[in-house]
């Protein structure tokens, strides 16, 4: 696969096979449309019930079964699927969901890679900031150690769970995301309402660290991490520019126009969220070492110039007299 150049840009020299599990997410769908655009074959992993398909294959994560035969001769898998922790409260039935749906549909899939006659040469895997847990003001590099918590340990036994596909030759790398941003979904399309009516505020006392990326530059580093072979293990996929909430907050609110003054107490968080809260209260100030010291050139690396993009359509403050 062609390595590609330092603004990530993709000039393949031979369309490749890739394998996407988690298509129709939020990142998922973003990649499938950039990589068929540039020319490749692009392959849904999906749970029954599907149409049949050459662009389809079957698996169902929770039962443990995978079309093992229509794996082989690709050229490289990106695994994105879990359950999502952003809805619902976090009862023992959803962080059961959360958990099983990472580590038991990687570890099924490394597997069954793993005992592939012709292997993929990359898979690329889905995995979170939230692997250190909350740090306070710690520059997170990709050597930093694991951190405590719910999320931080199914990071953990996530990343873990790709290890069969390692140890049969298959070049493994682990998506460590941060809070990805697009105004057509995920946790930005949720705030914009309630920012437009002037209701956005900071979270608890607003110090903890927000690692944040645009849909954009997370979709060019994916597609740069299949192409990069000195590219593996943990990959920070996020901006070299982290800010605290409360900048992000006052950020968004200077790009709509809008007040932010309405703060949520940290104790009103945990009575409607539960232990969901403590995660979105930790504080995780990574940096994208790997990318960058790959030359990896991101189109958004500010947080004010990427939301201007974002939402071109809004009015922009006037400069200061």
């Amino acid at each position: 696969m062609d390595r590609g150049d330092s603004r990530g840009r993709c000039r393949p020299v031979r369309s490749v096979k890739i394998v996407i599990s988690g298509s129709h997410g939020l990142i998922g769908s973003a990649l499938a449309s950039a990589l068929a655009a540039d020319g490749h074959r692009v392959i849904r992993l999906l749970r029954p019930p599907f149409a049949a398909g050459d662009d389809r294959i079957g698996w169902d994560p929770a039962a443990g079964v995978i079309d093992r035969t229509a794996l082989e001769g690709l050229d490289a898998v990106v695994h994105l699927a879990g359950e999502s922790v952003a809805s619902g409260r976090w009862t023992s039935a959803k962080k059961a969901r959360i958990r099983d749906s990472r580590v038991g549909g990687t570890r099924l899939l490394a597997r069954a890679l793993a005992d592939l006659a012709h292997r993929p040469r990359a898979l690329v895997c889905a995995s979170a900031v939230g692997y250190y847990g909350s740090r306070h003001e710690q520059i997170l590099v990709e050597e930093s150690a694991p951190g405590l918590g719910f999320l931080a340990d199914v990071c953990r036994e996530w990343e873990a769970a790709a290890e069969p596909a390692r140890e049969a030759g298959i070049r493994v790398v682990h998506l460590r995301t941060g809070l990805v941003l697009t105004s057509a979904g995920g946790v930005l399309a949720k705030l914009l309402p309630i920012f437009r009516l002037g209701l956005g505020g900071r979270l608890g006392g607003g110090h903890q660290w927000m690692s944040w990326i645009t849909l954009d530059d997370a979709v060019r580093a994916i597609a740069y991490a299949l192409r990069r072979d000195t590219l593996r293990g943990p990959l920070n996929l996020v901006s070299p520019q982290p800010v605290t909430n409360r900048e992000f907050t006052e950020i968004l609110g200077q790009v709509l126009r809008r007040p932010t003054i309405v703060a949520v107490p940290a104790v009103v968080l945990r009575a409607v969220l539960g232990e969901a809260a403590g995660e979105m209260l930790g504080s995780q100030r990574a940096h994208p070492t790997k990318l960058l010291a790959e030359e990896f050139a991101f189109l958004h690396p500010e947080l004010e110039p990427a939301l201007r993009h974002l939402l071109r359509g809004e009015p922009r403050v006037p400069a200061p007299a």
